[in-house]
């Protein structure tokens, strides 16, 4: 294989794109990683500004469903 690896070979290829990939290439990626992470605070803050705004639950009308006994099946006779 010789005397680098191919993780070598990678490492160098990204940090040559880096330096040479032309002026304010870094700048320009930090730049937009500040503008997403913004952003996502934003999110965040409107998020939690509209649940705390919510209504309270409203009741539904109607009659409330029955329990079932668990002791007895469906048909009515008893198991045991």
């Amino acid at each position: 294989m010789g005397t680098f690896s191919v993780w070598h070979w990678m490492i160098f290829l990204v940090i040559a794109l880096l330096l040479f990939g032309g002026s304010g290439k870094i700048s320009s990626i930090m730049g937009d990683v500040a503008k997403g992470i913004k952003s996502f605070k934003k999110g965040m803050t409107e998020d939690d500004d509209v649940a705390g705004t919510t209504d309270a639950p409203k009741k539904l009308e109607g009659k409330a469903p029955e329990a079932h006994s668990a002791s007895s099946s469906s048909t009515g006779t008893k198991v045991g």
